[in-house]
């Protein structure tokens, strides 16, 4: 029986017919198409001509438009606190008091006596009308009156130092003191500064001065947000190069109407220093051998080892003095199967333009 069926016809046409199946919908890869004409399959660029921009690249730390550290001008002890930690808070808003009762009670004291002295300056003036004061008389009782206004005077502004008060638009800092408690000038209160916008501070290679001007646009990033590029301008630019690093600092402000930046960020700083309208390709496409720079140019069905003359580079694209045109195809994937010579096959539309 088992040797009927090892002749059988129909098994053999059976076995026949599923070889032929699986070989007409076996997947043909392009490797395996390139293997049986012997050629190499390859993933090709076209040479553009396109903007190549050049960028100046540097570190910069961000500070506050303004920044102060609030304190007191007197010592006394702390009445009352009229701000919590991270308030935004507008010019001559009330921050803190201090204790005030000394000074109240002064004021109140001289504004009785400068009433009771202007009553007696009024009193005086009747009686001169009438020549019955002498003009000395009326004379010290008007000076009299005119040093208790000074002595008001001081007295108000004794009172208004006891009073902390915000000197600019800001975001305030964490509080440093509690009430009731001792403070004298020096002492810190808490923090105040202007985040509108934020200055940085940065130095350019000398070689690169030519290139920057008053107004001119930067770009800044940080850690803090991957992916987000805060734009400034450059507000001044330092009259001097720095002699032992030949480097010229160089300032800009960038806008911060969302508070994200805070002082003390290191900021990434991209300055622009011109645009190229040149050949750029992928740095892929580069075969470096020893100090030269080589692509493989299709030409036909096969490649030739070209050497190029590269310029600037930027991540991922470099610039092409010479060695190419615009509409040239080098190979981005598969040099290291190729040769001089080498027959390659590809397929445009995949070609990476």
């Amino acid at each position: 029986m088992s040797k009927g069926l090892k002749f059988s016809p129909l098994l053999f046409a059976v076995i026949l017919c599923l070889g032929l199946v699986v070989y007409l919908y076996m997947p043909k890869e392009e490797s395996q198409q390139a293997n049986q004409s012997g050629a190499t399959f390859v993933k090709v660029h076209k040479v553009n001509q396109e903007d190549f921009e050049v960028v100046v690249e540097a570190l910069g730390t961000g500070k506050a438009n303004e920044s102060v550290f609030i304190t007191t001008q007197t010592s006394d002890i702390v009445q009352k606190i009229h701000f919590d930690d991270g308030d935004l808070v507008k010019q001559g808003q009330l921050l803190l008091e201090l204790n005030d009762v000394e000074e109240k009670a002064r004021l109140a004291e001289l504004n009785v006596n400068l009433q009771e002295a202007l009553k007696q300056l009024k009193r005086i003036k009747n009686l001169a009308k009438n020549n019955v004061a002498s003009e000395q008389l009326l004379d010290e009782q008007l000076a009299k009156v005119n040093v208790l206004n000074a002595q008001m005077d001081v007295a108000k502004t004794q009172l208004d130092e006891l009073l902390v008060k915000a000197p600019f638009d800001g975001i305030l800092g964490v509080r440093q003191i509690s009430v009731g408690a001792l403070v004298t000038p020096g002492d810190v209160v808490t923090t105040l500064d202007d985040l509108s916008f934020i200055k940085v501070d940065f130095d350019i290679a000398e070689s690169h001065l030519a290139s920057v001007a008053l107004g001119q646009k930067i770009r800044a990033t940080s850690v803090a947000y991957p992916g987000k590029v805060f734009e400034g301008q450059i507000t001044s630019i330092a009259s001097r190069v720095d002699p032992s690093t030949r480097s010229v600092q160089i300032r800009a402000n960038i806008k911060n109407e969302d508070l994200k930046l805070r002082p003390g960020m290191l900021l990434q700083i991209l300055l622009q220093k011109q645009v190229l309208q040149t050949l750029v390709v992928p740095e892929v496409v580069l075969v470096p051998v020893e100090d030269k720079q080589f692509v493989f140019l299709v030409k036909g069905d096969s490649v030739a080892l070209v050497e190029v003359k590269v310029g600037r580079r930027k991540p991922g694209k470099v610039q092409i003095l010479s060695g190419l045109e615009a509409g040239d195809l080098v190979v981005t994937e598969g040099t290291l199967k190729l040769r001089d010579g080498s027959k390659v096959t590809f397929d445009l539309a995949n070609s990476g333009e």
